[in-house]
């Protein structure tokens, strides 16, 4: 099945109390992108302008499933770029700088060998740019958005509207409420699926993820991570391996899954099962920075933790 995902790419400066790095690869197309291709093939579309550094292309060479036909390069523009410095807790952080690039320009187009893509995921950008992304990609099964405070403050008639057209949303426990106005999460959860999609998944960072579902319920608590480095983009990972393992071309045959495709992705089960991948790469995405983690997992380390989280969370 043929999985893509539209959002940013970008040049992070970060800061966390274990450590500093300048001008490392991020976005959250980067993240997503490279956790959903652990289980399968995923295109991209993005744009970067031509000061993109050639080493961080480069890193996207590590990832052979990742098809790059829909990212674009600019001559002239700037690449989205972004500093923040994290607290000590590693839940909260501070935008030290924020830098908009190609961002303020014209979206990337989805081109054309794109368009019978059957998942979507709508990462974090505009409202209205994830509606102009997904009236290009007509033939698809499953579409999944992201969203942050910033879009619910500025374009909340917008984003109502994608709901309408979407079957997830995932955003975090703060931002359900600010949404809503509801504290509680299940309350949230619920009230925003009365504006159209079919399950939200809210992100609780350390606490794990809530999903909020037509036909359910179910709380997954975080892997517990030892080595935590850099939160940066785990929730863009989050959300790659849970749409990796819906789509994945291969199915998840080593974690005894599922083996071809299946009926209905967004049914409460199978999302429930996705979200336990979801949580197992992020937990390995927090252990360094950028794409570093990433870019050494093997299958038997994945399958491994996997099958431990399972263990773990089994009654």
């Amino acid at each position: 099945m043929s999985l893509i995902v539209t959002g940013t790419i970008g040049i992070d400066t970060v800061v966390t109390p274990n450590g500093h790095a300048e001008r490392i690869l991020g976005g959250s197309c980067t993240y997503f992108a490279a956790a959903a291709s652990l289980y399968g093939a995923v295109r991209l579309v993005a744009a970067v302008g031509d000061d993109f550094p050639g080493e961080h292309r480069a890193v996207f060479e590590k990832f052979p499933r990742i098809d790059l036909a829909g990212l674009e390069t600019r001559a002239g523009s700037k690449t989205f770029a972004w500093g923040g410095k994290y607290m000590a807790d590693m839940n909260t952080r501070e935008t030290l700088f924020t830098e908009l690039g190609v961002l303020a320009e014209a979206p990337p187009v989805v081109p054309a060998v794109f368009h019978d893509s059957a998942f979507v995921f709508l990462a974090n950008t505009h409202p209205g740019v994830q509606m102009g992304m997904l009236e290009q990609l007509p033939r698809r099964r499953l579409a999944v958005a992201d969203t942050m405070d910033l879009w619910i403050n500025i374009a909340r008639p917008e984003l109502t509207a994608l709901l309408e057209r979407v079957d997830g949303l995932v955003l975090n426990y703060d931002e359900a409420e600010l949404f809503t106005g509801k504290r509680n999460p299940v309350t949230a959860g619920r009230a925003i699926l009365a504006m159209g999609p079919r399950f939200v998944v809210i992100k609780k960072g350390e606490h794990g993820a809530l999903l909020v579902h037509r036909d359910g319920l179910a709380a997954l608590p975080a892997y517990p991570t030892e080595q935590v480095i850099d939160p940066t983009g785990c929730g863009d990972t989050f959300a790659g391996g849970m749409m990796g393992a819906l789509a994945g071309d291969e199915g998840w045959h080593a974690a005894g899954w599922r083996s071809g495709p299946l009926e209905d992705p967004g049914s409460y089960e199978n999302i429930r099962r996705a979200l336990v991948h979801g949580t197992v790469v992020a937990s390995f995405n927090i252990e360094a920075f950028s794409l570093e983690r990433l870019t050494t997992l093997s299958p038997e380390e994945l399958t491994l933790r996997y099958q431990k989280y399972v263990a773990m969370t089994r009654l």
